[in-house]
């Protein structure tokens, strides 16, 4: 499968500006933070921070088009072509927020418990790769499809929001 990298900024800013909005309507928030361009930021794959009465949250946002399949896809490698980790085996959010951009359906997955679970049980769920062409070139991503219904059953504290 390959993704143009207009596609997939598309998705992202969409991703957060839903997410944003449905944080920003909750009582217990105070403020919001997109971070995504601050380079402190993006070296812990942190997207956004979420202030609320009781503390401050560092969330990961996944967007994603494709909910027809059921699964969820973990990045295993951002880039294989320069041997970059996928966010998901990196990031230092508290939350990894996956959301599918067409059903505005968010799953809320708790970190790091959530990538525990995966190093563990990774070799289970099949392995896929998209290539996002850049130039004259293009860069390939894998990770692995993991059915939300095991996730959902085997990590404690994932939630699914309707936005």
């Amino acid at each position: 499968m390959t993704y143009t990298m207009h596609e997939a900024q598309e998705v992202a800013k969409l991703a957060a500006a839903d997410i944003e909005a449905w944080l920003y309507s909750k009582p217990e928030t105070i403020s919001v933070v997109n971070v995504e361009d601050n380079p402190d930021y993006q070296r812990r794959d942190v997207d956004l921070i979420w202030t609320t009465q009781n503390s401050e949250i560092l969330i990961e946002i996944k967007g994603d088009r494709w909910n027809k399949t059921r699964n969820l896809f973990f990045e295993t490698h951002s880039n294989l072509e320069r041997g970059t980790p996928g966010c998901f085996m990196y990031t230092e959010a508290d939350w990894l927020f996956y959301y599918f951009v067409n059903t505005r359906q968010l799953y809320r997955l708790p970190m790091p418990k959530t990538r525990e679970w995966f190093l563990i049980t990774m070799r289970r769920f099949r392995e896929r790769s998209t290539t996002t062409p850049v130039g004259n070139s293009y860069y390939t991503t894998v990770g692995r499809l993991v059915p939300i219904t095991t996730v959902m059953l085997e990590v404690a504290g994932i939630k699914m929001e309707q936005l």
